[in-house]
Order: structure tokens, then sequence, then C-alpha cells
């Protein structure tokens, strides 16, 4: 016995290829095509029973019974195509005095070919979908009464089972609506030319992280009733001239009619709101965080394009913002296509350590004018985009779960730098940034292994944490930033002033310095109100015991205004800016020579 499926274009392969073998998922591509055969074989006396669909799908089978087999090529089958064409029941007594059999001047195709009995397969609405054939290699005059009715009842199975692969191929078996695939067939049939458009509607039900959550807590069976409940109340919404389709594991899809509107934007509210509805599921309450997208999809845009992909760009973005949805937008998705780009780039950069480099920008003791620390700052000069701002690929770092592994890479090389200078005799203090995502209890533990690689004292390094992070943060990242301070590391609270400082838990931060934002240093000598504000809040650092830094220092009127103030160091551009590291050394020479000059320019 052996089942097959194929789809050889009419007369493609040469005349005696045979099918190549079928792989195993492929003999129940169409559901109980085995079965059907097996029965129209038994009861015609046939050795082949094949099944011709008008998508171009083929399916034989060759019975057991029978000895020898069939040379299945595309030339049989694409003769056995013309007779399945027709829609037609039809007999041919002897196929080799049939010229659909024997193309002009050349052999009969086969010549053991010889009885053909054709029955049109239809589906459950009507519909055409092909023919089921029974072949024998014996000649007969016709069909017995009971032949006749066997084959049109195999014909009828297979149209149901002909249905069924279109249902599951069209078909989430969870939410019982039409998938992705299904979306774009009808997509394309709606813009069959190109010429027109539709208007699509996506829905992102929830945060995937989110999502992903309910599925951990509760199970596949929950996240796929949250998924129907949800379809429920957008099919709601919808009128009669719109299509819902489930296009990913927590999105949806509309496809509004050709001759329909673009949704209105008291619409588009109102789907939100349904949506932002409290939804019971199984007995338990969730607030769902959908986003809404809207696009106009062109048809000539269906050549090359992908539609869905623009549309769910709206809608991600959508989750984001107060109204709940938004119109595709080219700039924005360039800009998030741009921002995937680099984040895979980084990855790689990260890999070979060729393209990323530390630069160190000295910050320099008010009192004395002598360089005491200096700042790590992460550079990434990209081979075709040249240079990257931290600004961009920091945060990008952070998103996709690739900080840790450059606040290690920061950790290896500063540490690193930092044991060659203190080597050479340079008295001298490294400042190292360190994002939120690094706040856990390992941060010490990595900290020290570095350190240990290295050879470098821990006292000779201080961590930097932004305002928001050393301000608010629970009692686990209270209890982290003590160790650090205990195994000797300074903590110095960056961009102070920016935030909102709750100044109970500044007083009981075990920090040791605190950095003013540069945004306020920088209106020192122009603004009398945040002169007064700035030199407030170094007077309350002194006060509480920390080292006062003023950072983003650009000109020598703002140096001149900072030297008035309660401030210990300084540093930003006026002073020097962010070098590689093999300069550091020749610019503390200079800066030690011009501090020694009798005229001191700046410090």
């Amino acid at each position: 016995m052996g089942i097959s499926q194929g789809s050889l274009p009419d007369g493609a392969p040469e005349a005696d290829a045979a099918p190549a073998p079928p792989d195993a998922d492929e003999k129940h591509a169409l559901p109980g095509f085995e079965a059907v055969a097996r029965l129209a074989s038994s009861a015609l006396g046939v050795p082949l029973v094949a099944l011709l669909l008008a998508d171009g799908s083929a399916y034989w089978y060759a019975s057991p019974g029978h000895p020898g087999t069939f040379a299945l090529d595309a030339a049989l089958l694409a003769a056995c195509r013309e007779v399945a064409r027709h829609g037609s029941a039809e007999v041919i007594a002897d196929a080799r005095e049939d010229a659909r059999f024997q193309p002009a001047g050349t052999d009969p195709v086969r010549a053991e070919v010889a009885f053909l009995a054709a029955e049109p397969v239809f589906g459950l609405d009507g519909q055409l979908l092909g023919a089921l054939l029974a072949i024998d290699r014996r000649p007969r005059l016709t069909l017995a009464p009971g032949e006749r009715a066997a084959l049109r009842d195999a014909a009828a199975l297979a149209g149901t089972g002909a249905a069924l692969r279109y249902y599951v191929n069209r078909i989430d078996p969870a939410t019982r609506l039409p998938h992705r695939n299904a979306f774009f067939a009808d997509l394309a049939a709606q813009l069959p030319h190109e010429t027109g458009h539709a208007w699509l509607v996506a829905i992102e039900v929830a945060p995937v992280t989110r999502f992903n959550a309910f599925v951990r807590a509760m199970g596949h069976s929950y996240a796929d009733a949250l998924m129907r409940a949800t379809a429920e109340r957008v099919q709601a919404w919808m009128t009669a001239d719109m299509q819902l389709y489930q296009v990913g594991a927590t999105r949806l899809a509309v496809l509004l009619a050709g001759s329909h509107d673009a949704p209105t934007p008291m619409r588009l509210d109102a789907l939100v709101a349904t949506l932002r509805d409290p939804v019971d599921c199984q007995g338990v309450p969730l607030t769902l965080q959908p986003g809404v997208g809207l696009l106009r999809a062109e048809a000539v845009e269906l050549r090359g394009g992908d539609p869905l992909r623009r549309v769910m760009s709206a809608s991600h973005l959508a989750q984001g913002s107060a109204n709940g949805w938004s119109v595709y937008d080219r700039d924005q998705d360039e800009r998030q296509r741009q921002e995937f780009f680099l984040v895979t780039e980084l990855a790689a950069a990260l890999s070979d350590r060729t393209e990323l480099e530390l630069h160190y920008q000295p910050r320099v003791d008010l009192a004395s004018g002598r360089c005491v620390a200096l700042e790590a700052l992460a550079r990434w000069h990209h081979p075709t985009l040249g240079e990257v701002s931290p600004g961009a690929f920091v945060p990008l770092a952070e998103q996709a779960g690739l900080m840790r592994s450059l606040t290690d890479w920061v950790f290896d090389c500063g540490l690193a730098q930092l044991a060659q200078w203190l080597r050479g005799g340079l008295d001298l203090r490294l400042s190292l940034n360190v994002s939120s995502i690094d706040l856990d209890a390992m941060l010490e533990k990595r900290l020290v292994a570095a350190a240990q690689r290295h050879g470098v004292p821990l006292a000779r390094l201080e961590l930097e944490f932004t305002e928001s992070i050393a301000i608010h943060h629970d009692e686990l990242n209270r209890g982290v930033l003590a160790a650090l301070r205990s195994a000797g590391m300074g903590i110095a609270i960056d961009d102070f002033g920016i935030g909102y400082s709750n100044l109970d838990a500044l007083r009981r931060m075990p920090a040791t310095g605190l950095k003013i934002d540069k945004s306020l240093v920088r209106a020192l000598d122009t603004r009398a109100h945040d002169a007064a504000i700035v030199r407030s809040m170094a007077a309350l650092g002194r006060e509480l015991g920390f080292r006062v830094v003023m950072e983003g220092v650009e000109t020598a009127r703002e140096l001149a205004a900072i030297r008035d103030m309660p401030c210990d160091e300084v540093q930003g551009n006026y002073i020097a800016r962010p070098m590689p590291g093999p300069a550091v050394a020749g610019w503390l020479h200079r800066h030690a020579a011009a501090r020694a000059a009798p005229a001191t320019p700046g410090c």
C-alpha cells in the first residue's frame, strides 16, 4: 500500500521522472483520504485512486492488492488533470485511444493505463474542488451501477476531507477565527489589481510579557479563553462588512470591506473603551492593556510588502498612549525598524568587542585643580552608521535584555584600563555608571570578580546611579547599595535635581557623592532662580555628608559661578572632553603643568 501527495505542474519534470517521496506528515495532509481511496479501490477493483484538486495539489493511493506500480510522472498527472477540469463524471474505457493520454507525435503516455473513471468533487458549499479518479491497467466497457454509486460516495467523502483541510488551513482551532494565512488570502482577494486600498484595524490584546504571565499562572486554556472573550468584544463592535482574524498569540486583525470608509476616531475610542473594560475570564477578573492600530493598505504595496506588520506596529505603539489607538506613521515605523537593527548590531558588537570603546572624562577637585577621578563612558563606532550615541544604544540595550552584557563589558574594559594606570603610578579613581537592571544581589559579586581579575582595589571604584534609581529603591536594593559601600566602593547619585527626591530616603542613602545634573548647571550664569536652586542643592548635599560634583560645566562663566557655591568637584567639556584611554596620561601631564603655571585658566 502507498499513499502520496504532490503538486507537480503540467509537464514540469521529464516524462519518466517519479514524484519525490512524501514527507511523513504529508500522508495526512488531506484528512481521511487514505480511507476513502482504500474503499474506492476495493469497491471498483482498481489499483490506483487519485484525487486532483483545483489548487494544483494531487493525492494518490496505490493498492497493495495489485501487482506492480504505476510511474506517477508529470505527463500522467497532466492528462488526469485535463479530465478533472471538466467538472463532470466521465468514464474512459480505454485511455490508450484517448488523445489526452497520447500527446501528438509521441508514444502513448503510459501503455498500461487503460481504464479511467472520474467523478467531480464538490465542497460543502457546492463549489467544484476537483475530481476523484479510479485508474486501471485493463480496459473496461463501463462501470456497474453499484460501482458508480461507490465512486460517487467516495468523491463526496473526499470533498468533505478537502473542505476539512481548507478549514484547518484557514481556522485557528483555539479561537475558531480565521488565522494569518486566511487574512492574507482574503486581503489579496479583495485587492486583485494594483489599484485600490483596504482599511485594516489591528488589536494588541495585551503586552506580550503580561500575556505570557497569564499563561504561566493560569495555563494555555486560560489564554485561549481570554482571546475568545476579547474576540467576542471586537465582534460586538464590528459591522457586517468586517471580518475578524487571529493573526498572532496576542493579536487580532479586522479587515474592512473595500467600500468601507476608515473608522472614525469616535468608533476607535469606542473599541478601546470596550477592550479596556475589565474582563471576567474563567472567574478571574482582568484589566487588559490593549492597543489598536489603523492602516490604509494600498494594493500596490501587497507585492513585497507586509501590511500586517505595519498595522501591528501602530497597535504596539498605541498600547502606551492615553487614547489607546493610533494611525500608522511611516516615520515612527522606520525609527522602530532602525532600533531593531541597532539592537541586533549591538548584540554582535558585544560579541566581537571590536566596535565598542570606553572614553574617560576627568573630574577635577575644585579647590586644588587636581584630577581625582575619571568617568567611564561607552562609545560605539559602527562600521556603516558611524558614531552611535549612548543616548540611543543604552536605552535599547536595557529594553532588549543586553544591558548586563554591556555593563559587564564596561566593568572588564574599564578596570583593565584602571589597572594599567595604577601600575603607571597614576593616583585615580574610576567612576562607572550602573543601570537599574544591574541593581540586584549579583552586582557586588560581578564587581568583586572583575576587580580581582584585574587586581584593582575596590576603594578605587565609584558607582553612579541615577537619582530615580538611588532614591526610589526597595529594601533589597537598599541592602545591595549598603553592601557595595561596605566593600569599599563609592556610591554617587547621578543627575540629581531633575527627579522627585524623597529627602528621607536621601538621608538614609549609603552614598558618598551627589552629582548635580548638567541641565541645572548650564543655566547658572544666566538664570538667578536656577543658581539659587543649585546652591541650595549643593548646600543640602554637603550637610548630608556627600561630596558634591557639578557636571556639565561648559564655560568659564559657569565655572566662576560654581566657585562661590559649596562644591567639591567639577566635570564637563570646559574641563576636558571624554577621551580614549591612551590619551588620558598625556592630558593629566598637560593639566598638571597648566596648574603649576603662574596664570591658570579655568582650573
